[in-house]
């Protein structure tokens, strides 16, 4: 949630941090707001809204400086307006800010104390006010002293007159990426806004400060230790991270995962077609644990169910899958003879952070699944074994999801050859695998039959999705994807829950997705698609392809190629991707960026 950017040393910096800010709306945003400096002057707009009310400002009354700081603002003290939007100006002090401040309202009461009167309803400007009342010293020891002071989460750039060529950032528990250039200094919350000038990066750290110039990065502990980082280069382009002629980035990202599966495969599956090639230190802390406890939220945790599944399945091992949200309030029981597998797309999912603070806590060894290279998550995590799903901009997530299931098949797969999983059975699971990315690509051919079987659901108020087995986290999903993003009530549920309630719901107005593909639970799912029939429901079913039994009952059947049936949350997943998608797209619906979500849930 929110987004920062900073630039030193480029002639009309506030052009050039707008540009990123817009890179970073994925995020999740309602208001906006850029300063710069100039000639000792401080200047600063900022509106409520779509950046687009910043960029008529910008074009009626430009913002002049070779520095600037910006950010796009997700309300949580405070109403979204202009005067709660950042940057927040106290004095000769200029302050973005994410995260939350847990004892702003002592630092308030204090504040106030002393007289000091303040604009907005926000925990940001607290910051400010008490850099600013600081004892004149170097802008870096303002923000050290009143960080000290400073309880709970940030990530922060600071601006003043008194060093008119310097940032100062730090951050605990937000993110923040510094660029690395030889004639600019550059910072921003998520890789995307760096790469048009740059794809060397420092990730900064917990309780680090950075000093940023032109052509100049500092780093320090926030007690003033030095820091020494290596650089990273990323891979991404700055072209990866457009739409490329797709209408929205959601739908760019459902027709990039046969890539993506492929990039996370690259290198991972044997040459011998028997076995998976995983770092044994990664393999090893699966295969030698007494229990897995899987950790994540949102749609990483509908991953997490069918790595639960693929675990079991495979390499016969304890499994449980908690949402990180309950699992980091709860007293659970942990200790080094359990695994924690942390999953997060971004690896600064809050809730997963904390839970995963808990494992460490606990002496619980943690693996983590996560996208983002060097991410918090990933480097608070014993082992990290990446996806690479490349750069995922819509906030709904499509080929995340995608590319975190295949690591639980990596891993469930590596962990049973360690466990007693059969040489034949590997192979089968290998060679379906290998296939994924051709069967993706034939998935996504049935497009205009998906557009077909939209139509008929945009005007629902709500729908149920249906699962068994390896389908019923496709459930989950399906339903989160079409609530997500076109707004229509959707739950998924376990089908042969069907008549422990949620079969009072079935009407002809009510829409029900099945997942009804070949598998050992099909004639299962069957009854269960007859138990709507029979109240009058709308069935529409994912089906295996030339299933002619099912098509009798169902009003519109989407045919998948036939796998095996623990390749299920792939093929059946990205139908329902598709059909959410043209479904909002259909109501007209803000599709990459959803009303109240952020794409990176940094703060409880």
């Amino acid at each position: 949630m929110c987004g920062i950017v900073g630039l030193v040393g480029q002639a009309n910096a506030a052009e050039h941090v707008l540009e990123g800010l817009k890179r970073l709306e994925y995020r999740g945003y309602d208001s906006a707001g850029i300063a710069t400096l100039d000639h000792g002057r401080i200047h600063l707009h900022r509106k409520r809204g779509k950046l687009q009310g910043l960029v008529d400002l910008l074009r009626e009354q430009p913002l002049p400086g070779s520095i600037a700081i910006g950010h796009t603002r997700w309300a949580t003290h405070g109403r979204p307006s202009d005067e709660n939007a950042h940057p927040h100006r106290v004095d000769d002090i200029v302050l973005v800010h994410n995260g939350i401040i847990e004892n702003y309202l002592e630092l308030r009461s204090e504040l106030t104390a002393l007289g000091r009167k303040f604009e907005s309803e926000t925990d940001t400007e607290i910051i400010a006010h008490l850099i600013a009342t600081t004892p004149a010293k170097s802008l870096v020891e303002r923000v050290r002293a009143t960080l000290l002071r400073v309880q709970g989460a940030y990530a922060i750039a600071v601006l003043s007159p008194s060093e008119p060529d310097t940032i100062v950032v730090a951050k605990n528990a937000s993110p923040l990426v510094l660029g690395i250039s030889e004639t600019l200094g550059i910072v921003a919350s998520d890789i995307p806004a760096l790469l048009p000038y740059t794809r060397t990066v420092k990730i900064l750290e917990e309780g680090e400060l950075a000093v940023i110039r032109p052509g100049s990065i500092v780093i320090t502990k926030l007690d003033g230790a030095p820091v020494e980082r290596a650089a990273r280069v990323i891979d991404w382009s700055p072209v990866m991270a457009e739409k490329g002629g797709h209408k929205h980035f959601m739908h760019k990202e459902v027709f990039e995962q046969p890539r993506s599966v492929v990039d996370t495969l690259r290198g991972r599956l044997s040459a011998r077609g028997d076995d998976v090639e995983l770092p044994d230190t990664v393999v090893d802390m699966v295969a030698r644990a007494s229990r897995v406890m899987i950790t994540a939220c949102g749609t990483s945790y509908h991953a997490g169910l069918v790595g639960r599944l693929a675990i079991e399945e495979l390499a016969r091992l304890s499994c449980e899958v908690e949402l990180a949200s309950e699992l980091r309030y709860r007293h659970p029981l942990m200790g080094p003879e359990t695994l924690t597998l942390a999953v997060s797309q971004s690896g600064e999912t809050a809730d997963t952070l904390a839970a995963l603070k808990e494992a460490r806590h606990s002496q619980s060894p943690v693996l983590s699944i996560v996208n983002v290279l060097d991410s918090s998550i990933a480097r608070d995590s014993n082992q990290v074994l990446y996806t690479h799903a490349g750069p995922e901009i819509g906030v709904a997530s499509t080929k995340a999801f995608i590319t975190q299931v295949i690591a639980f098949y990596l891993l469930a797969i590596g962990a049973g050859r360690r466990r007693g999983l059969s040489e034949a059975r590997a192979r089968e699971l290998v060679r379906g695998l290998r296939e994924l990315p051709l069967t993706i690509e034939e998935i996504l051919h049935q497009e205009p039959r998906i557009i077909e079987i939209a139509a008929s659901l945009k005007a629902a108020r709500s729908a149920l999705y249906l699962g068994r087995g390896y389908g019923y986290p496709v459930a989950l999903e399906g339903a989160l994807k079409l609530k997500e993003i076109s707004y229509i009530h959707a739950e998924g549920y376990a089908a042969g829950e069907m008549k422990h309630g949620p079969i009072a719901l079935i009407e002809p107005s009510v829409p029900v997705v099945v997942i009804a593909t070949q598998g050992p639970l099909y004639d299962k799912v069957i009854g269960n698609v007859q138990e709507v029939r029979a109240r009058e429901g709308k069935v529409i079913a994912v089906v295996t392809q030339g299933d002619r039994r099912i098509r009798e009952m169902a009003d519109h059947v989407i045919e998948v190629p036939a796998v095996d049936p623990i390749f299920t949350p792939i093929v059946a997943t990205v139908p329902l991707q598709l059909l959410a998608y043209h479904v909002a797209d259909q109501r007209g619906t803000d599709i990459d960026q959803p009303r109240n979500l952020a794409k990176s849930v940094t703060v409880e």
